[in-house]
């Protein structure tokens, strides 16, 4: 949904009521994760998908049905039926898409929520997607307060304490109550589609391959930081696809950030320096830390040095452990725009438990 939301709110706020599919379950080999949105304007006007290409006429025509009627509608599509192929997934998954139509009656706290997700603070949008009186109503979560129109107090609080802990976690998914917000039963699903603040990629080392990472992280979602001590390397100019870019110590702005609560387990970093004055002092501080990944660029016999200088420093195994070095996959790659496709295949294949091989000599489910 984060793709869409401001054209869902630009739409909105010149008073158009707007179709919307939103992925809210998967099973199998789906090829998007829920919360993956397509939104259908007045005009015909497409953005956004929820499949990838395989459903996306049928989840249009719905959009448009769903407007002209008023009415939000559960869909499944998989490849179940010998119209599969027409209206089913060809990659052997099923999803669940809610279908709704959406306007400033049925989601006054739009703006809002666009503003929470433009200032990259947490919110969550809890939908109910099935019950006998309840499909459509909402509820708005942010980690303080929570706003909407479902009627029911234990209905509210159930919603609002789950959804936390989901906003927490940086997932969304559906979940399951009674009728009146029961934790035991049946007869409502909720959908909570989570808008976390988005995963930093933090790159140290203002040199060519910095740039190439730093444009291939934004591209991948990060909000990027590229950090060296050199202000002559460091400037807004020589990298511009970076959200920021900063000049100081690494060790000392990494250290810095983790203190201030600013880094945490989605946190990737990429250590680019080649210099032994800046990345041992800097993975002194990285290693110890609960971070997503860290990987730091450098030949074999480098790659040897630097972790004879972090024992000396006092690193246990166990930390060490945690190092990806030499940095990424083995690709062949050559040029800085190569090599940034390795470490960002590395950091993917870590983060969802990729094995690194060719899918074609695999076997089994692509998606993990």
């Amino acid at each position: 949904m984060r793709d869409v939301l401001a054209e869902l709110a630009r739409r909105v706020d010149r008073g158009e009521t707007v179709g919307v599919g939103t992925v809210v379950a998967t099973f199998s080999s789906a090829p998007r994760p829920p919360g993956a949105a397509m939104l259908v304007g007045a005009d015909g006007a497409v953005v956004g998908s929820v499949s990838g290409g395989c459903v996306e006429g049928a989840v249009y025509e719905l959009a448009r049905e769903v407007v002209r009627d008023g009415e939000p509608v559960l869909q499944r599509y998989g490849v179940s039926d010998d119209d599969a192929f027409a209206v089913g997934l060809t990659c052997g998954g099923i999803i669940d898409v809610y279908v709704e139509p959406v306007d400033a009656a049925s989601f006054p706290e739009l703006p809002e929520v666009l503003g929470t997700v433009r200032a990259q603070e947490p919110v969550a949008v809890a939908t109910v997607v099935e019950h006998p009186e309840w499909v459509g109503r909402r509820l708005v979560v942010w980690p303080d307060r929570a706003t909407g129109d479902i009627p029911s107090a234990r209905a509210r609080d159930a919603i609002t304490d789950d959804a936390r802990g989901l906003l927490a976690t940086g997932r969304s998914g559906t979940l399951r109550y009674g009728p009146d917000g029961q934790r035991r039963g049946e007869g409502m699903a909720v959908f909570v589609n989570s808008f976390e603040p988005p995963p930093r990629m933090l790159v140290f080392g203002a040199i060519d391959f910095a740039a190439a990472v730093a444009r291939l992280g934004a591209f991948l979602g990060y909000r990027v930081t590229v950090c060296d001590a050199r202000p002559v390397f460091a400037t807004t100019s020589r990298f511009p696809e970076a959200d920021e870019v900063v000049v100081d110590w690494p060790h000392r702005y990494l250290a810095a950030q983790a203190d201030a609560g600013k880094v945490d387990e989605r946190t990737v970093v990429a250590v680019l320096t080649h210099d032994p004055k800046f990345d041992v002092p800097l993975l002194e501080v990285a290693l110890r830390l609960k971070l997503g990944y860290v990987g730091a660029m450098g030949s074999r016999r480098t790659h040897d040095d630097r972790l004879r200088r972090l024992r000396e420093a006092g690193l246990a195994e166990g930390e060490l452990a945690g190092l990806s070095s030499p940095i990424g996959l083995d690709l062949g790659a050559r040029t800085p725009e190569e090599t940034a496709v390795s470490i960002a295949a590395e950091i993917i294949a870590l983060r969802w438990g990729g094995g690194g091989e060719r899918l074609a000599r695999t076997d089994g489910a692509i998606h993990k």
